[in-house]
């Protein structure tokens, strides 16, 4: 289920939205100010943001940085001005699009879905080779040295996210949802840490399993 939040100050047009974007696959939330949003998505997990400009307790200019550096999901910002300096302002701020009032449901809708289909899992590599390293996700065989490695079924999940996205920093909320998928409410994040260690330590993986502290793992690209 995607999820959209909806950062807008004026009530109507916001429950308006709400009601336009939501859908089976599509669920929305609001926020009237920025200190409201920044709560919600530190308790939420979103596919996008539509971002007025202008709202009670700030700029969303300046907060939308704070969106793409602390969660890298697309923005739509939104607003009445349309001054070409305005627009090109947001979009060199990291903006995926810009919307100004007044504006057709239908486009936003359209523009919307767009962001959202960027957002679709792409297909994971089955196998990794990298030096030393031979991985073989579909026959489940790891080897390192040519010496073959066993991995538990989460140190295969966690393998296999870790070198699809090489080079990439995943953080630790997002490994934990993907890897401990059977629906317990609650999992303890030092099984992450946990795993992580016997993954490095089966692989002789330290100087490729990157820890960027305060946020989580990364397989490293290209170790030199």
């Amino acid at each position: 289920m995607k999820k959209i939040l909806i950062v807008e100050d004026d009530s109507s047009l916001s429950a308006g939205l709400c009601r336009a974007l939501i859908s089976g696959d599509a669920e929305t939330s609001a926020a009237d100010t920025l200190r409201k949003a920044r709560e919600i998505l530190q308790n939420n997990d979103f596919s996008l943001v539509i971002l007025d400009v202008n709202l009670p307790d700030g700029n969303g200019f300046d907060f939308l940085p704070y969106i793409k550096k602390e969660y890298g999901i697309p923005v739509i910002m939104l607003t009445a001005n349309d001054l070409e300096t305005d627009i090109v302002a947001g979009l060199e701020a990291g903006a995926d699009d810009y919307i100004t009032k007044p504006f057709s449901l239908a486009v936003l809708r359209a523009r919307v879905n767009t962001q959202l289909r960027k957002l679709a899992p792409k297909a994971q590599p089955n196998q990794y080779i990298n030096g030393d390293y031979s991985f073989d996700f579909d026959t489940m065989e790891f080897t390192v040295n040519g010496i073959s490695v066993e991995l538990s079924k989460t140190e295969q999940k966690l393998l296999r996210m870790l070198t699809a996205n090489a080079g990439i920093t995943l953080s630790r909320e997002k490994l934990i949802d993907r890897i401990w998928t059977d629906g317990a409410e609650y999992v303890d994040e030092n099984a992450l840490s946990v795993s992580i260690k016997r993954l490095r330590d089966k692989l002789n993986a330290k100087e490729y399993i990157k820890t960027v502290y305060g946020i989580g793992y990364m397989w490293v690209k290209n170790n030199v």
